[in-house]
């Protein structure tokens, strides 16, 4: 058997080595021209991602590109402590959460495909699909096409192949926050290495980290209700940036301005999407995992690491089952799962733009939601999760 897989990111990495893994031979079909490398900021890299990279050895590289972050420190815009929760550990198998760069995540993950005798193709911008006898044929930009038993898109957000599965598949939906970090140096804001810092700012939710060497690594959520448009944001040059975000943590206790002041690297800002429920992730021998399937806003902390349980998921069931019935045991195991991820996510983001009368009574309730937090069981769903790459794959009574 073999595989086109549709995007080199996170998903397509990881899948290729696990169907590799599986005894199925793939190629990835990647649309920027040299890798999507230095796409993005930072993110977190939660315990139970880790977990699934493990379950195809490629956990190594990727925890030494990042550090580990074990708690979550939560504050309010007057400096209260609303409580703390574990970053995984005990409830993922001992896996602490870690926070890298996109850039290096992408790095690490491309660099061990490619060890593993995995080919990549660039400037591969898929634009169509045809039937193929016993198979499925690619259509690129380019002009280029490709033949194999299966195609598997993990092309993101905005996936073409989601649309060639269902011309009526819903879009990505706005969450009304955007997204902006950075990194800074020479600002000492005290506190343990890795301990992550969360504010629910007055007028804007903040967070930072001490990372290793002596940086701060920060984002911050600035509200907006209304969907803005790309060029909108694009237009706003790095040092307005830095005026807006200063003005916004004006009256909050907390070194948010400092830091902020202190940043390194041009800022920019760009919106939040997720994907609350795409009904049909596949139609005849393509299938779409990760962002293309169930994006969530960042906020989770677990679009990474979501993508990566599909990829090994996925080719457990190419592995043990027929190709139809492995996408039917693909969806069934997993649709629950992440569709409560994304629904958390959605919530979460909300809350950072919550108004006045909102945040008195999210404070008021949150030292009650981070206490019963706190020793882990309630994030053993999420954290604890867990792939047995030896258990066999069989299709589940609810498979459609």
């Amino acid at each position: 058997m073999k595989a086109l897989i549709i995007g080199g990111g996170i998903a397509g990495s990881v899948t290729a080595m696990a169907l590799q893994k599986a005894g199925i031979t793939s190629t990835i079909y990647e649309a920027y021209p040299h890798g999507a490398g230095n796409t993005g900021a930072f993110l977190t890299f939660a315990g139970n991602g880790m977990s699934a990279l493990e379950a195809i050895g490629a956990d190594g590289p990727v925890r030494q590109a990042g550090f580990d972050t074990p708690r979550l420190i939560f504050t309010n815009g007057s400096g209260r402590r609303l409580g703390e929760i574990p970053n995984g550990g005990a409830v993922s198998g001992g896996k602490i959460s870690q926070t890298i760069r996109r850039g290096d995540l992408y790095r690490a993950l491309q660099s061990q495909a490619t060890q593993r005798g995995i080919a990549i193709e660039y400037g591969k911008r898929l634009i169509g699909t045809r039937n193929a006898p016993g198979g499925v044929t690619a259509i690129f930009a380019d002009g280029t096409e490709a033949t194999a038993d299966l195609l598997v898109g993990c092309d993101g957000l905005r996936s073409v192949t989601r649309r060639l599965i269902d011309p009526g598949a819903p879009a990505a939906r706005y969450v009304p926050v955007l997204n902006t970090g950075g990194y800074s140096t020479g600002v000492n804001v005290g506190g343990a290495p890795g301990d992550f810092h969360m504010m629910f700012g007055k007028r804007c939710f903040f967070g930072y980290v001490n990372a290793p060497g002596g940086e701060v690594w920060w984002f911050a959520n600035p509200p907006r209700r209304d969907e803005p448009e790309s060029h909108e944001l694009s237009a706003v040059e790095s040092r307005r940036w830095t005026e807006i975000l200063c003005e916004l943590f004006a009256e909050d206790a907390g070194p948010a301005v400092e830091i902020i002041r202190a940043t390194t690297n041009r800022l920019a800002a760009w919106s939040t999407y997720d994907l609350p429920r795409v009904p049909h992730w596949h139609k005849d021998r393509m299938i779409i995992i990760g962002d293309a399937a169930h994006a969530t806003a960042p906020s989770s902390g677990q679009g990474a690491s979501m993508a990566i349980e599909d990829g090994v998921l996925l080719a457990k069931c190419l592995r043990d089952l027929p190709l139809s019935g492995a996408f039917e045991a693909f969806t069934a195991l997993r649709r629950e799962r992440v569709e409560a991820v994304v629904a958390a996510g959605a919530r979460s983001a909300n809350d950072k733009a919550a108004g006045p009368v909102a945040r008195v009574i999210r404070d008021l309730m949150l030292p009650v939601v981070f206490r019963k937090m706190s020793s882990g069981k309630a994030q053993q769903w999420t954290y604890g999760y867990h792939i047995d790459w030896d258990e066999p794959v069989r299709l589940p009574a609810n498979a459609a």
